[in-house]
């Protein structure tokens, strides 16, 4: 597929955020895409996608198959982070998946490079341990990369796990072959430098340390799009919660504890339990029944 226009990436930002937010508040996937076709530009492609995605959705239950089956305007790696978020055996949601495509549709609609989507992509598929294999392949596929960066890409596949991020990084920049020429000026690169100098040096500073030291130092420094990150639970809000209702139920069995001592305890100025609050006060009458 080619590169698309920049208003299809502004309305693929607005299907991506709308479609999760209304996930999230309850609303079926496929009552989301019946309605939301509406509200995207009539000028775009995107409308007749979702019109797609809807038809899909009802025949098969799964968003990704037609995710796959618009190769021409969804990327292959779009259609690998929808049908990740559909594994069962991921840890990984359909609110985090459409929350990447939003923000590689927000890079896309600016000023976007190859270097930056190669990073966020690969960030993406580390940081929500989605697979190299499958994802790599998806990576490959984009329209972005020229057969320069293809093969680099399917290099980086077969070195994961044998070289450092961070090298692969800085032995494909101008900053290496800048190094190397300052030994011995006729040094010519045996491929083509793909990164700039400024991301060799944050690469060459960052060997030996963990790559998402990278990734947040090229987002900190270059302006590199950043990966959406799983919010942690707050556990000390619970923690605080749980607390506060031991408190108040310890100070209701001490106040009952007082009364019973002093013997004046009268029950009715601790309430009623909920479970009894639905029925009515009894009465002496009701003895003689």
């Amino acid at each position: 597929m080619a590169i698309l226009n920049r208003e299809e990436y502004i309305e693929q930002i607005y299907f991506f955020r709308n479609m999760r937010e209304r996930i999230a508040a309850g609303m079926a996937t496929q009552d989301v895409l019946e309605r939301i076709d509406q509200e995207i530009l009539s000028t775009t492609k995107l409308p007749m996608a979702i019109q797609f995605l809807a038809t899909e959705v009802k025949d098969s239950g799964l968003l990704s198959a037609g995710f796959g089956r618009l190769p021409h305007y969804f990327t292959p790696f779009q259609a690998f982070i929808v049908r990740s978020s559909e594994n069962e055996h991921l840890k990984f949601s359909i609110d985090m998946g459409l929350n990447i495509l939003e923000k590689l549709a927000i890079f896309m609609s600016g000023e976007h490079t190859p270097c930056g989507l190669f990073v966020f992509q690969f960030e993406t598929l580390a940081r929500n341990r989605l697979g190299y294999e499958e994802g790599v392949h998806a990576m490959a596929q984009d329209a972005m990369y020229s057969e320069d960066w293809r093969q680099f890409i399917r290099f980086v596949e077969k070195q994961i796990g044998l070289v450092e991020f961070a090298e692969l990084v800085y032995l494909r920049s101008d900053f290496y072959v800048k190094t190397q020429q300052r030994s011995n000026a006729e040094y010519v690169p045996p491929v083509a430098p793909l990164f700039g100098e400024k991301e060799g040096k944050i690469a060459r500073a960052n060997i030996g340390r963990d790559p998402f030291f990278l990734f947040a130092a090229l987002q900190r420094q270059l302006g590199y799009p950043e990966v959406p990150r799983t919010k942690p639970k707050d556990e000390q809000k619970e923690v605080l919660t749980n607390l506060q209702l031991k408190l108040r139920d310890m100070d209701t069995r001490i106040k009952l504890l007082e009364a019973e001592v002093r013997g004046n305890i009268d029950l009715e100025k601790f309430g009623k339990p909920d479970i009894l609050a639905q029925f009515p006060p009894k009465f002496p009458e009701d003895d003689d029944d």
